[in-house]
């Protein structure tokens, strides 16, 4: 079927269609690369944190999402490498099932190129996710040439995301910008500040404590050489 047709086909259905329930397991292929896989750990882990408090989202990586009509494995299935939906029960899920989540799909898609499915991230999927999916914000990413864009749904059409002075963009869906650091995308807020994972929040914590404590440290030692200069000088430093 060519996209044309799929289009056309998924367009013509009905939305007044009453969808029964299902039970569908994820169909996804295995990860290209290390990469991909580090990748998607990435960012699932870094909004769980940042969202931890949260209870209306739902974020996955390599999941496929089924939005068959027929409740059909076999039709009108994708697997993006990395989604959130916004609005939804925060809980384990074992693929994406649009007729039992309320008719809702992702908000932002992320996809991780390669040589094998750039194409298709480009062309169909990117086509799909801006016509029937209507994601408003879609991204991709290479993680060896480190190309990175970013779209926003305007009017239907997929828009290009303008990158700030720092070269990340912004997602609307999320309140976050989308950059790359140190040769992997993450999210950094509005003020740019880098989103950290649990274990970088811990460290950062470790290193301030840290700080915190040579700076008492030394601050004592300076009290201490005052006082010490004062009794040179038949001064009680007790008495000041």
């Amino acid at each position: 079927m060519t996209i044309a047709q799929e289009l056309e086909s998924q367009d013509n259905i009905s939305q007044d269609v009453i969808f029964p329930p299902g039970d569908l397991w994820s169909d996804e292929p295995p990860l290209e690369t290390e990469l991909h896989l580090r990748q998607i750990i990435l960012l699932f882990q870094c909004l769980e944190w940042l969202w931890r408090d949260r209870n209306d989202f739902y974020a996955a990586g390599n999941l496929t999402i089924y939005y068959s009509p027929h409740q059909l494995k076999s039709e009108y299935f994708r697997g993006p490498d990395f989604f959130v939906v916004l609005g939804c029960e925060r809980k384990t899920r074992k693929s994406w099932v649009v007729w039992e989540e309320d008719g809702k799909y992702p908000n932002v898609i992320l996809e991780i190129l390669s040589d094998s499915t750039a194409k298709t991230d480009k062309g169909l999927k990117k086509t799909i996710y801006q016509d029937t999916y209507r994601t408003p914000d879609y991204f991709w990413f290479d993680p060896y040439t480190q190309e990175f864009a970013g779209f926003h749904l305007v009017d239907g059409q997929y828009q290009p995301l303008q990158a700030n002075a720092q070269g990340f963009l912004w997602s609307q869906q999320l309140g976050l910008y989308l950059g790359v650091h140190q040769r992997f995308v993450r999210f950094f807020t509005a003020d740019g500040e880098l989103v950290f994972t649990p274990e970088e929040e811990a460290q950062q914590a470790q290193q301030q404590a840290q700080q915190a404590q040579q700076q008492a440290q030394q601050a004592q030692q300076k009290a201490e050489r005052l006082a010490a200069k004062l009794r040179e000088l038949n001064i009680d430093p007790d008495t000041i």
